[in-house]
């Protein structure tokens, strides 16, 4: 009767996704992050030239592959951006399984590609490395599971994550895979830490680091000849820290020209681990404080913008994705100058590798889209309020 009198209401549809999307992102992290992009294509195309001679190939193969994989990251990290949290979450827990079953096949069906590690799956035209892809979902899970844990009546989170965490750790450091445990360990601690933990149970936490590492370096040949490589005074020349020490001296603070580097000719692993090295020299240390302030401006809007997030999980979450991008391209960079023991890591979207890039554009994907501008109360308003 009502719309028979005075006619029906319109139905008003809501926001576009995409206007939305844009409205709401950080466009100063996107924009950072298609820069970064930006910025390995160009160093691919000086570090992977010589790779690309010495494998009978032509001399962009692997810069069209890293552009290819790069496309790919780059659409998964845009899908990824415009989901939920919730929709964020549901993705990670089917993800986390996936790779979880992935890494623990490793041993059976896995390859090591002559470097020691049983790390990847070979699929002939390419290869998978299953940690890359955990890091990210084992944080949005791990997440979950602490902020459930501080809901009355919730269940024992921390415990149930804490399990989480060392079955993966022991099975990094089984491949061995040490970076990567340190990564899943790191992102772990800083979320624990962010969620309230007590400052007696990281301290402990610590301990056992120490004594794990300890273990290690009696136990694992791999890891002990990295830290005595690292402690020991004198760098052989002849190793991927002498070449890479030497091209970033020579760098000085302009660089010696675009293509007139030479360590890419003796590093083989330029276009991955040690691309830094490349930029140092080619491009000088200016290049290498661009890259430096690309990462940090990522980080840091990241946990600004998490600071006024009032959602439990969407704040470890975020501070989770965050940490561990973050510790990641300041460990590659500490590597190349000799500040961290040698370790085979990539640096987020400037190195060569599929793996590596399209797992990095699903995390950051998610990052984007925790950080997202969300119509709430800010948390300091809430907090004022309980005040009162």
């Amino acid at each position: 009767m009502t719309e028979m009198v005075y006619g029906a209401v319109p139905v008003t549809g809501g926001e576009p996704v995409l206007p939305k999307w844009w409205r709401t992102v950080d466009k100063w992290s996107l924009g950072c992050i298609l820069t970064l992009f930006a910025v390995g294509i160009l160093l691919g195309l000086a570090a992977s030239v010589p790779l690309a001679e010495r494998n009978g190939l032509s001399p962009f193969h692997y810069v069209q592959r890293q552009a290819f994989f790069g496309g790919l990251a780059m659409v998964a990290m845009m899908l990824t951006s415009m989901m939920s949290p919730t929709v964020v979450r549901r993705l990670a827990v089917v993800g986390f399984l996936v790779s979880f079953v992935a890494l623990a096949f490793l041993p059976v069906l896995g390859t090591d590609f002559g470097k020691g590690a049983v790390r990847w799956y070979s699929l002939g035209f390419a290869s998978v490395q299953p940690s890359e892809f955990l890091k990210p979902v084992f944080v949005i899970v791990a997440a979950w599971f602490l902020a459930a844990g501080q809901e009355l009546s919730g269940p024992p989170g921390r415990l149930y994550s804490f399990v989480m965490m060392v079955t993966i750790v022991l099975m990094l450091a089984m491949q061995p895979d040490f970076g990567q445990a340190s990564l899943i360990l790191f992102a772990w601690g800083v979320m624990w830490f962010v969620g309230g933990a007590p400052m007696v149970l990281l301290v402990g936490l610590a301990g056992l680091v120490v004594a794990g590492g300890t273990l290690a370096y009696n136990s694992s040949q791999h890891f002990a000849r990295r830290i005595d490589g690292f402690l020991t005074p004198e760098v052989d020349p002849t190793t991927q820290l002498g070449y890479a020490t030497n091209a970033i001296r020579e760098g000085g603070f302009f660089g010696v020209g675009v293509g007139e580097g030479t360590v890419k000719w003796s590093l083989p692993d330029a276009h991955t681990d040690f691309i830094i090295a490349v930029a140092a020299e080619e491009y000088g240390l200016v290049m290498v404080l661009v890259i430096l302030s690309l990462y940090a401006t990522i980080v840091v809007r990241s946990f600004i913008r998490l600071m006024r997030e009032r959602d439990p999980f969407i704040r470890l979450a975020g501070t989770g994705l965050a940490a561990i991008f973050g510790v990641q391209a300041m460990i590659n960079m500490g590597v190349a100058v000799r500040l961290l023991p040698a370790k085979g890591m990539t640096l987020p979207f400037v190195s060569y590798g599929g793996s590596s890039l399209i797992a990095g554009g699903i995390a950051v994907g998610m990052l984007l889209a925790l950080t997202r501008a969300r119509p709430q109360g800010e948390i300091g308003d809430i907090l004022r309020a309980r005040a009162r």
